[in-house]
């Protein structure tokens, strides 16, 4: 059963337990083994590698504990409000969104979470790894986690595969069997999981480029597939171009992308859309 959200559950303290064994195994025994810890590239690799595992944790410690944003008490959208160009409605009725379980209405790409209880701003998806939903407020640290654990991921392999193919003297070959067997073990353990890590950040690298959430795109299929058989064309409202949708996840800061800091756009009640671009703007 999931914990409430921010408290510590089992998968939590399984992804701890991972970052620490490959932190170990890539330190202790992979850079002692290939270059040597008293060398300058063991200490160069070493130092690199605790930075990498401090900023994994960091970040983590962070979409764990951020809520991803909570709609206001008694929050009506303002249907008469020029600057909102689009409100959401029910696909039955065209009404506007209201949640009968949080008894308010739903702020444009909000969705209530059957785990946390609750309406989340701009839901992408309940991750039982973090007890949290990713929502407006956390998904960039959430996306700068997987960047960071990615990198952590590859890096950790390459040490791992260094040190197993480096041949050792034959006078130390037996005090170096068991720790070549460790580091093997930890090597195909991390493998898929390296794989897996990856495939999830280019996923949500495409979801970012189209300024698309998990649930938008799977609405944005069933949207298409109407609008084909009904003879027209779908667009995603909140696709701005390239570098609008970087900015609206990633902030408007280019240098503090990759940064383990939220500095979301907007409060995640409204947002912009195509239709408050002009024309001759708006993307192909």
């Amino acid at each position: 059963m999931a914990g409430r959200p921010g408290y510590l559950t089992l998968p939590i303290f399984s992804v701890l337990a991972a970052i620490g064994y490959v932190y170990y195994t890539a330190v202790f025994l992979a850079v002692p083994r290939w270059l040597g810890l008293a060398t300058a590239a063991g200490v160069a690799n070493a130092a690199a590698f605790t930075a990498l595992a401090a900023a994994c944790v960091a970040t983590y410690a962070v979409a764990v504990r951020r809520d991803p944003g909570r709609v206001p008490p008694g929050f009506v959208p303002d249907v008469e409000d020029a600057e909102s160009t689009v409100h959401e409605i029910k696909r039955k009725g065209g009404d506007l969104r209201y949640c009968q379980k949080c008894s308010h209405y739903k702020p444009p790409r909000a969705h209530h979470c059957r785990v946390c209880k609750r309406c989340v701003l701009k839901m992408d998806h309940h991750c039982i790894w973090i007890n949290n939903c990713v929502g407006h407020e956390n998904y960039k640290i959430f996306l700068v986690f997987v960047l960071y654990a990615v990198v952590a991921s590859f890096y950790a392999m390459i040490l791992i595969i260094g040190s197993v193919l480096h041949s050792v003297p034959k006078d130390e070959q037996s005090s170096n069997d068991s720790s070549r067997t460790s580091i093997i073990i930890c090597g195909v353990i991390l493998s898929p999981l390296a794989l897996a890590l990856a495939v999830l950040l280019g996923w949500h690298s495409y979801l970012i480029l189209q300024n698309k959430t998990t649930i938008e795109y799977h609405e944005g299929v069933r949207a298409m597939w109407l609008a084909e058989k009904g003879g027209d064309l779908y667009h995603h409202p909140y696709d701005l171009g390239v570098y609008e949708n970087l900015i609206s996840v990633l902030g408007p800061n280019i240098f503090c992308w990759l940064c383990p800091v939220s500095n979301t756009v907007g409060n995640g009640l409204r947002y912009r859309t195509s239709y408050d671009i002009p024309l001759s703007t708006q993307p192909i």
